[in-house]
């Protein structure tokens, strides 16, 4: 057990080093056993945050409040704005990491959403939409105005769900 654990707390400091992470601390984590450190899934959600941030508008300090994201990632971030849609970002940098950084990296970011253009994908980030309110919500377009987008994503969230919901859709 204690093997694996070291084992992959070197593979997460591998990629922690490809995607720009700084070294210093990492030896040291490398050395704690699994009992000693966290998991990645556990440091993630822990420390995300209430509120994610706009992709396409976060500045590079906010960015680096994000786990495991160094110079490399902050600049892959930047590069490929704006971004139009959640699979968007996942295939751009899906080229850098995998999958499931890119799942981690999503905790904490979001790509604006137009209740008119956005892909099912990029609705499911909505909090309390699955892929069946994403359907629902696509099936009723046109919407005109955001605020009858709201409207109709009322009756699928609940209250917190969508006072958070607001703050992801783009201005009209």
């Amino acid at each position: 057990m204690k093997y694996l654990s070291g084992l992959l707390i070197t593979l997460l400091t591998i990629v922690v080093i490809a995607c720009g992470g700084s070294q210093e601390g990492e030896q040291e984590a490398s050395s704690q056993t699994m009992e000693e450190a966290p998991s990645t899934e556990q440091t993630i959600t822990a420390q995300a945050p209430e509120a994610k941030l706009n992709i396409n508008t976060a500045s590079e300090e906010d960015f680096r409040t994000i786990p495991a994201v160094g110079d490399k990632m902050v600049h892959e971030f930047e590069e490929y704005r704006p971004y139009v849609s959640i699979q968007q970002f996942r295939k751009e940098i899906g080229k850098y990491v995998d999958e499931e950084q890119v799942a981690a990296y999503e905790n904490f970011i979001y790509v604006p959403v137009s209740p008119n253009e956005s892909d099912a994908a990029s609705l499911q980030q909505l909090p309390g939409v699955h892929e069946n309110e994403a359907q629902q919500l696509v099936d009723g377009r046109p919407y005109d105005s955001n605020e009858a987008f709201v409207d109709a994503l009322t009756s699928l969230v609940n209250e917190e769900e969508l006072a958070i919901a607001k703050t992801y859709l783009k201005s009209e």
